[in-house]
This record gives structure tokens, sequence and C-alpha cells, in this order.
């Protein structure tokens, strides 16, 4: 019996000198810990309702940025709820940073991706709805992301692009202005009048109801010769309207030419 009160002194001497020692730390750590973590949510939550309020900012940017406020918060306050139990967290910090660096290496492509997403989501070089040319790619913008942007094709196919590739080269948005240019090049035969073809593929051109009147179709000389000349016609007309005006005009063209146009191209 003395064995086991000597051993029960001795554990509960333990236990107390555990909680002289740890005890305030622990409680300290705790209350870090729960401040850390509410002060993390309501970063979080201000971020995002200011973002909100500015109308030109993503969803997806504004998410992107409340998770980063919160987890840079949460970061600090393990680190300091660690630091209350006495452990040195500048090697800790050191270790963290060495691992960051592996993983920033072993994702480059990836990462590269993200940061070419938030800024085609600040800049924002087109929205969704527009018909774009981006990475290489032609199509209707269906979805933007942090990491890749969604394409629909002319033929109906999804595209799904990165976003590294489409930041890094030149983007062609066709949606941005509300007016288009049809450009057509026309090779006719040098021994009809030429003056007259430029009469008719002028009339062809402002027969249309979609070709606007102001500015006004353009009918030139290009080029000359012996095979025939070159006329470049330039009609305006809604961006909404470009395509299906240009095949019109094409067809309107070879009926009213006849054998005399070789050939159309746009």
């Amino acid at each position: 019996m003395e064995g086991v009160q000597t051993s029960m002194v001795n554990a509960w001497e333990q236990v107390t000198a555990f909680l002289t020692v740890y005890g305030l730390g622990a409680v300290g750590g705790i209350i870090i810990l729960v401040v850390g973590w509410k002060a993390a949510m309501w970063a979080s939550h201000a971020v995002d309702r200011a973002l909100a309020r500015m109308q030109s900012t993503d969803l997806t940017l504004r998410r992107f940025i409340a998770s980063v406020v919160r987890y840079v918060i949460l970061t600090f306050t393990v680190l300091a709820v660690l630091s209350q139990f006495g452990v040195q967290t500048t090697s800790l910090i050191a270790v963290f940073g060495a691992a960051g660096l592996a993983i920033g290496l072993a994702l480059q492509g990836t990462l590269a991706n993200l940061a070419a997403g938030v800024m085609i989501l600040v800049f924002r070089p087109f929205k969704i709805g527009d018909d774009v040319e981006a990475g290489g790619h032609k199509g209707t913008v269906e979805g933007i992301d942090l990491f890749v942007t969604e394409l629909r094709s002319p033929d109906n196919l999804q595209l799904l692009v990165p976003n590294g590739k489409i930041w890094g080269a030149a983007v062609t948005n066709f949606s941005v202005h509300p007016t288009r240019r049809v450009d057509l090049k026309l090779v006719i035969d040098g021994s009809i009048d030429l003056d007259q073809a430029i009469v008719t593929v002028r009339e062809q051109l402002g027969a249309d109801q979609r070709t606007l009147k102001s500015p006004a179709p353009v009918v030139m000389m290009s080029e000359v010769a012996e095979a025939g000349a070159t006329l470049t016609a330039q009609a305006w007309t809604n961006s909404d309207t470009h395509g299906s005006l240009k095949m019109s005009l094409m067809r309107a063209l070879q009926k009213a030419l006849g054998k005399s146009l070789k050939t159309v191209s746009g």
C-alpha cells in the first residue's frame, strides 16, 4: 500500500509540476488559437464584402483573395501558439520556407497558370460570352477559373486553355466593339469593264440590310495582273452579324458577277 501511495504522490507531483510549467501556456495558446480563428474568419468575410462592392471584381478572384487572407492569419496564429509553448518558430519558418520553395519549383507550371489567372481576372481582357482568339484557340468564353479558361469552339467543343498560354500571348476579342468590318478580296476577269464591276460590287454591299450606311461601303482596286484585277470590298456591320453577312455577300457577289468573278475570299 505504501508503494502505491508513493506512486500516486509522485504522479500527482508530476502533474502539478506540468500544470505549473505549461498550464498558463496552454490556456494562453487556446486563447490565441480561438482569437486567431475568429479574426481569420472576420477578416476573410470583410475582404469578401469589400470586394463585392466593386462590381469589376470577379467572384472567383474575390473568393481567392478572401481565402488567402484567412490562411495567412491562421498561419501566424499557429506560429504564435507554438511560440507560446516554447517552440522555436524561427527554425519552423525556415523549414516551411524551404518546403515552399521545393513545392513552388515542382508546381512551377501550375503556379504560373494561377498567377496568369489572377491577372486575367483583375485586368479582364475578356468576359464570359465574348468571342475570342486566345492561347492559339478560337471560341466563346464559357468560364474563367484561376487555372484554366473554358472556351466553346465554333463546332461546339469544350476547350480548356491554361491561363499561362493566354496571358503570355496576344488575345483577340471579337466582342468588345459593337461593329466590325467585313473584308472581301475579289479576283475579276481583266477582260470585263472594271468600272462596271466596281459599281456592281458596291451595289451588292449596300443592298443587304445588315450593311451599315455609316461608314459607307468601300470598293477599290488593290492589284492588277495578267490574270485579272483584284478588288478589295469593305463593309461595316454589327459584330453579331459579321459572319452571316460575309457569307451572304460572297454568295450575292458570285451570283451578280457570274463567270467574270474568278475567286472571292474573306
